[in-house]
């Protein structure tokens, strides 16, 4: 799309983004979406959910069921919106975007957040060699959406989920709660972007509560056409592992008596989890190798995790918070001790079984 102004639209246009369809509107990082556009007060707020879905939605979001097989099914339901946001677990088929994007370009929606939330896409050292998976690549679903000539992108850069990170496992930030044990990737002082599922979500409702476009060409103010075709970088924090750790001990009153301290090259760890994720034939094992081996190349001591530095952040535009780091560890511990942790990999584990079944299945045809 060439860039316009507000001015030269037809005469009834509205400079601003009224309808947004969100996919995956109960999930884990979707729900926040949701939540933070309706908020607002500012925008009809859709979400598409699969046919006997049983996910709870925010109050405020209307619910249209699809179904992912049946491209008029997501064409009809998204009809007249303006921006989706597409949020997908890991577990979801791969062409499962694709076919959003299709839709949405049938549809005519004019922007459309895929589903990558995460590092530096426009970094390339970052990914040189082991893209977690083709399934996985923005840039292909970044082309994908500009190639459809009618919608553009916006990628939500957002470093690591803070919380989600701290307890998930020791294969992501080095903490072996069950344990007691911490490893420090290298000397444990490379800083990272991190973000909370809160800050995502109002980044997301700042981004469609700007002007679409611009009055004219003396207009400088942000719109949510500044970042067509363009990532989007927000962040919560600027942290090291030793941050997080120095904090959870504020949080819980443990002190260094109570873990193991060890550590581990990052750049060793990196090659470990990638020959874990290439060797095993099981989908879970493969999964903990990819992101034991994205996290440990996060924390390369080069810099590239703090993306701050060379481009800048979209917090203030946007309107975002400043966020207090020990605050948010508190809640990563509530959540540890509610079985969050726990939960998540139930739920992989149980897509692993699907996953399995679905194979066997196949084989029996």
């Amino acid at each position: 799309m060439a860039q316009r102004y507000a001015k030269d639209q037809p005469a009834g246009f509205s400079n601003r983004i009224e309808r947004v369809a969100v996919v995956g509107a109960g999930g884990q990082l979707g729900k926040y979406f949701a939540q933070e556009l309706v908020k607002t007060g500012r925008h009809t707020v859709t979400a598409l959910t699969r046919r006997g879905s049983t996910n709870k939605l925010a109050d405020g979001v209307k619910a249209v069921p699809v179904d992912y097989d049946d491209e008029q099914s997501l064409v009809d339901a998204l009809k007249n919106q303006q921006f989706l946001v597409i949020t997908l677990p890991v577990t979801t088929p791969p062409d499962t975007q694709s076919k959003l994007v299709r839709a949405a370009a049938a549809a005519g929606v004019r922007y459309i957040m895929p589903n990558y939330y995460g590092s530096d896409i426009a970094n390339e050292k970052l990914f040189q060699g082991d893209r977690l998976s083709l399934s996985l690549n923005p840039a292909r679903f970044c082309g994908e959406i500009e190639a459809t000539g009618v919608s553009s992108w916006t990628v939500l850069v957002c470093g690591l989920w803070y919380e989600y990170s701290l307890i998930l496992g020791p294969m992501c930030l080095g903490f072996d709660h069950a344990q007691k044990k911490m490893t420090f990737y290298d000397d444990g002082n490379t800083k990272i972007k991190m973000t909370t599922f809160e800050q995502c979500g109002r980044a997301v409702a700042g981004l469609v509560s700007l002007k679409e476009l611009p009055d004219d060409e003396n207009d400088t103010s942000p719109t949510v056409s500044s970042w067509r075709n363009k990532p989007l970088y927000v962040s919560s924090f600027l942290v090291s592992q030793r941050d997080m750790f120095e904090s959870w001990k504020r949080a819980t009153g443990e002190t260094d008596a109570d873990w193991t301290i060890e550590h581990e090259p990052s750049e060793e760890r990196h090659r470990r989890g990638l020959a874990l994720s290439r060797e095993s034939a099981d989908p879970l094992t493969v999964r903990m190798g990819l992101a034991l081996a994205s996290f440990a190349r996060i924390f390369f001591p080069d810099g590239h995790g703090a993306y701050e530095t060379t481009r800048g952040l979209a917090n203030d535009a946007l309107g975002l918070p400043k966020e207090d780091l020990d605050e948010r560890t508190r809640v990563a511990k509530k959540m540890l001790d509610e079985g969050y942790q726990q939960w998540v990999i139930s739920r992989l584990q149980s897509a692993n079984d699907q996953s399995e079944l679905a194979e066997a299945a196949k084989k029996q045809k």
